[in-house]
């Protein structure tokens, strides 16, 4: 029996998430205050009061999901497992956890992340959508002839495209055409995982040279490889390369099965990667952290 660790992307985030844990966990409590400190801003204050409007800004909800996922854990006491995974922003939360990040050096990350991908694209220039209903090599070729990137192929018919507003409003039509059972844009400020962030993978690149990586101390399961990566450099080079190309979850769950891996624990906010576990690899027993 194997079991992994995973750790979810920006769209998890609610107002108060982790706020008992706050007030009764010295562990989660510390986790808390020390990305307050690294981001000289009361980032908790945001994660326990709101307003959701501004929990949601980029720059504010990817440091916000990956803090309170590592309360979470901390929290709880759980041993690291033989493996880790985070979905997008989840990798980071990932290799935190595996001891490969600082906790300090992770937060101040995912805010030049944040704010990189905000400022890449005008607001209003890039959109994001989910396809419903349509194979993944569907819709890569009606993307491939559209000029849109597939952003994340979360599961067996579920897809996210992402890029410039005419051109991803324009392959939805073509998606829908093709017999998607649902086309719909999703409410993110910033068009994610495709080449229009190209500006934000300079600025990880540049943020990544000055930060210490270490081997993780569990096998961490790459977005970009949909594998097992452990080498340092390649690890700096996959935070780059995932601002401009998708997220292979499908295929890194299905690996995560040929691995031998039998148990998966989500931590963090929402249960998304638990539901897709059971839609992508029902062999796997999947189930969120309770504390």
């Amino acid at each position: 029996m194997s079991k992994i660790f995973v750790f979810p992307g920006q769209g998890a985030q609610v107002v108060g998430m982790g706020y008992e844990l706050y007030k009764t966990n010295a562990a989660a409590r510390a986790v808390f205050d020390e990305v307050d400190d690294a981001l000289n801003q009361k980032l908790s204050s945001i994660i326990f009061d709101g307003p959701m409007e501004e929990l949601t800004l980029t720059a504010n909800v990817q440091p916000a999901i990956m803090a309170t996922s590592i309360a979470m854990l901390r929290a709880s006491n759980e041993p690291l497992p033989e493996y880790v995974a985070g979905h997008s922003l989840g990798e980071y939360t990932a290799l935190c956890a595996a001891g490969a990040i600082s906790l300090g050096d992770t937060a101040k990350l995912l805010r030049v992340r944040g704010n990189a991908m905000q400022t890449a694209v005008p607001v209003g220039h890039g959109l994001t959508a989910v396809i419903l209903g349509l194979d993944i090599d569907v819709v890569r070729d009606i993307c491939a002839s559209t000029d849109c990137d597939v952003a994340n192929d979360n599961c067996p018919a579920q897809v996210v495209i992402s890029g410039a507003r005419e051109i991803v409003e324009a392959t939805m039509e073509k998606l829908k055409e093709a017999g998607a059972k649902r086309a719909m844009p999703l409410a993110l400020s910033a068009p994610v995982h495709c080449r229009m962030q190209e500006p934000a993978a300079d600025a990880m690149r540049t943020a990544l040279e000055n930060v210490e990586i270490k081997t993780p101390n569990a096998k961490f399961i790459s977005n970009k490889t949909a594998d097992v990566m452990i080498d340092t450099n390649e690890i700096k080079d996959e935070l780059v390369y995932q601002m401009t190309h998708g997220v292979r979850w499908r295929e890194s769950v299905l690996k995560m099965h040929e691995l031998g891996i039998t148990d998966m624990v989500e931590i963090g906010p929402g249960s998304v990667l638990t539901g897709l576990a059971g839609r992508i690899c029902p062999e796997i027993n999947a189930k969120k952290l309770e504390i």
